[in-house]
């Protein structure tokens, strides 16, 4: 792999041994991976935040890298938000450990808002062919395929080193070659909502790791895009894909369609909410509804507000979102958080500890509904946002 002589310097430790580690890390995924060169990034996006998942190893690793990073950069969801943390459930010992995760991190420079929606946020607003070093699942998946950005499915370790270099290695999604679709999956009915994320639950299976292109009967959103990808990345490790006449490689480079096809019906995407009813025919009551994996929207946030208005809920209920999003959606928050709801800020229910703390969870997310049972040991129901509130238990006040 081709370096300029500043990144010879750089590997040989003239700049220090933080950035010395950091290139080494991306040359070495370079030379597996076959890139040819080290190429500048826009921005990173920071995974192996929460205390949860990186423990005292990952804090130790991180509390020792000094200097700062040449690029914006932003951390991926904590294991708790990290102003209410107590109402959350999360014990002291805990938010200990976290905040330091969090000063580490600030340390070396990096923006400490802890979203898997960055592109919500100032200064994230990546634009189609900007290289990006980001990490978080479901923020790949958006970044490359609603965006049309490039980024690998990087790692913690590779995206803070690429943030700390300002470059990545030059291979995989970068390329041109490597975005093409390999498989078709036609959708043989109309789809809404949470039906995205159910659709994303069943076809991530098929398709593994590799780029589909989808046939679809609706034009989805980029909330419901957003909803896909997530549960694409979740239930298989898709991290790109194309909707004809939607995203904007597949409008602008018109893909031949893939000889492989995967051919979804009705009665699948019917079969992720139907799963439910074994869940309470098995004697599991719900204890927690959970929604904004990844992280609500504003417009998500208007729309929860909204089907809230004037009612109250009976069950715990969290709504998870960025900081810098409720910030700027404080009526909403208001409105949600009048009924009884909580809008948690920092995390969300597959990074955070407080989902140990109940038995059963409902979710209108395909990634939750993957991750919940296996993360974090919690049954896990699926729903529509309207069956979610239903299942809190909602009482119009008037």
């Amino acid at each position: 792999m081709y370096l300029t002589k500043e990144e010879e310097k750089t590997l040989e430790g003239e700049y220090g041994e933080t950035l010395r580690k950091a290139i080494e890390i991306l040359v070495a995924l370079g030379d597996i991976y076959g890139a040819d060169s080290l190429i500048p990034i826009k921005s990173a996006q920071i995974a192996g935040v929460s205390y949860k998942t990186i423990g005292d190893a990952g804090l130790e690793w991180i509390s020792d890298l000094e200097g700062k990073v040449k690029v914006p950069a932003i951390l991926n969801p904590a294991g708790m938000d990290m102003l209410r943390w107590e109402e959350m459930g999360i014990e002291p010992d805990f938010a200990r450990k976290q905040q330091e995760i969090i000063d580490a991190y600030e340390s070396l420079g990096i923006r400490t808002k802890c979203t898997c929606t960055p592109y919500y946020l100032e200064g994230f607003d990546a634009k189609l062919g900007d290289h990006l070093a980001w990490s978080e699942s479901s923020a790949v998946s958006y970044a490359n395929s609603v965006i049309g950005a490039r980024t690998n499915r990087e790692g913690g370790p590779s995206a803070l080193s690429a943030a700390l270099v300002g470059k990545t290695a030059n291979y995989g999604y970068h390329l041109d070659e490597m975005r093409k679709p390999v498989v078709a999956v036609t959708v043989d009915c109309e789809l809404s909502g949470s039906d995205y994320g159910a659709l994303g639950y069943v076809a991530g299976k098929s398709i593994g790791s590799r780029v589909p292109i989808f046939y679809m009967q609706n034009k989805p959103s980029n909330d419901e895009l957003k909803t896909l990808g997530a549960a694409l990345a979740a239930s298989g490790a898709v991290a790109l894909y194309h909707v004809e006449g939607v995203t904007p490689e597949a409008i602008r480079s018109n893909f031949e369609r893939p000889d492989e096809n995967i051919i979804i019906e009705k009665q699948q995407i019917a079969d992720v909410y139907e799963a439910s009813a074994e869940f309470t025919e098995g004697g599991l009551d719900t204890d927690i509804i959970t929604v904004g994996c990844p992280h609500c929207s504003p417009e998500e946030l208007e729309t929860i507000a909204r089907m809230l208005e004037g009612k109250s809920i009976q069950k715990e209920m969290w709504v998870c979102t960025s900081r810098e999003v409720a910030e700027k959606c404080v009526g909403h928050v208001k409105a949600i958080e009048k009924s009884g709801a909580k809008v948690v800020c920092d995390t969300c229910m597959v990074v955070s500890p407080a989902s140990n703390n109940y038995k059963a969870m409902m979710v209108n997310s395909g990634k939750a509904l993957a991750y919940v049972p296996s993360m974090c040991r919690v049954a896990s129901r699926y729903g529509s946002i309207e069956q979610c509130i239903r299942e809190a238990g909602v009482v119009d006040e008037n």
